[in-house]
C-alpha cells in the first residue's frame, strides 16, 4: 500500500491548490490586486483541506508549535478581505514559512526527482544549499 494514495478528494485537493498559488501570484503581478488574492488564499486553503483531510489540517493549523504561523497567515488573510493587500501579504508569507518551513526538505527532494528541473537542483551548490537547510527549521 502507498503512503500517499492518490483518490479523487486528492487530485481536487492538489488542483485547488496549485489554483490557488496561481491566482495569489496573478494578484501580486497585477499590483496586489485585492479579488485575485482573496480567490488565491480561498482556493489556497481549501485545496490544502482537500488534500490532507479536514481533520489533518485542522490538527496542523491549532497545533501549539505552528500557532505563531496559523495566526499571522490568518490576520493576512483578513487583511487582503479587507482591502489592505500589500500588509496582508507580508503576514501571510511570514506565516507561510513559519507553517510550511519544516517542509522544504522534502519539496527538494521532490524537486530533485524531477527530469528538467532536477538536474538544476542536483548541482552541487544548490544541493549544499539544501543540505545546510535540511532539519532545519524556522524558530518560533
Amino acid at each position: 500500500m502507498m503512503a500517499f494514495e492518490m483518490n479523487d478528494r486528492k487530485k481536487i485537493g492538489l488542483g485547488l491548490t496549485g489554483f490557488g498559488v496561481f491566482f495569489s501570484f496573478l494578484g501580486i503581478i497585477f499590483f496586489f490586486d485585492k479579488g485575485l488574492l482573496a480567490m488565491g488564499n480561498v482556493l489556497f486553503i481549501s485545496g490544502v483541506a482537500l488534500t490532507i483531510g479536514l481533520k489533518s489540517s485542522a490538527q496542523f493549523f491549532v497545533k501549539r508549535s505552528n500557532f505563531k504561523g496559523t495566526i499571522s497567515f490568518g490576520a493576512g488573510f483578513i487583511l487582503v478581505i479587507i482591502g489592505w493587500a500589500v500588509l496582508g501579504m507580508i503576514l501571510e508569507a511570514y506565516g507561510f514559512v513559519v507553517l510550511f518551513s519544516g517542509f522544504w526538505p522534502t519539496f527538494a527532494i521532490f524537486l530533485q526527482k524531477i527530469p528538467i528541473i532536477g538536474w538544476i537542483f542536483q548541482q552541487p551548490l544548490v544541493r549544499s544549499f539544501f543540505d545546510r537547510q535540511r532539519g532545519k527549521r524556522v524558530p518560533v
